[in-house]
């Protein structure tokens, strides 16, 4: 499958976020966003699947993308359009307990993780990070746009860039090869979250 258009990936955080997560993404939607995933891994399953299903609708007002990380059930249960696993995730398991396509992805911070993700029949791959990021306190040393540039010559898997990524470097990771990037705090924490979305496809070019 292939990845939204615009190929930015807006990743939820609901305690960075400074407007209710629905608000939040309306109004990114409405910046242009067509792309955005729950991650609130420490939600009790019910209340995420609620949040996730009126995202869902939501995102299908702008023709946007709306999933959800490592929750096959709920994607299965809300007809998300995408699914986002951790690495070393089964895309072919999750496929088999929801009905119809799906845009599945899976995370990884390093080439073995990649091309296990390939194997496994992932759509794309998040790699990460290629910035520091608070985010992702405990996984590589950022500034590593030459090992993303590396990581995408050796998969034919679209990687999609994260980590500390704003849009000041956005497009420094799409000219490395990157075939879209992945944000959370840098719209997540704005203030303006829609005028952060927008200068961010801005840099697209």
């Amino acid at each position: 499958m292939r990845l939204p258009d615009p190929p930015l990936l807006l990743i939820t955080d609901r305690r960075q976020a400074r407007l209710p997560l629905p608000d939040l993404a309306a109004a990114v939607f409405e910046a242009g966003c067509r792309w955005l995933s729950l991650r609130e891994k420490d939600m009790a399953p019910v209340e995420r699947r609620t949040l996730l299903q009126e995202l869902v609708t939501l995102g299908a007002a702008y023709g946007a993308t709306v999933g959800v990380h490592d929750d096959p059930e709920a994607a299965a249960l809300t007809g998300a359009g995408a699914l986002h696993l951790p690495a070393g995730g089964s895309p072919l398991a999750a496929r088999d307990r929801i009905d119809g396509d799906i845009l599945i992805g899976v995370s990884a911070h390093d080439l073995n993780e990649v091309v296990q993700a390939e194997r496994a029949g992932a759509d794309y791959v998040s790699w990460s990070p290629v910035f520091k990021s608070l985010s992702k306190p405990g996984y590589g040393k950022g500034g590593q746009l030459g090992e993303l540039a590396r990581i995408v010559e050796r998969t034919r898997l679209p990687v999609v860039a994260l980590g500390g990524i704003h849009a000041g470097n956005a497009a420094d990771c799409l000219r490395a090869g990157a075939a879209g990037v992945a944000v959370m705090g840098a719209v997540m924490a704005a203030e303006r979250p829609a005028e952060t979305v927008s200068r961010l496809l801005d840099s697209f070019g």
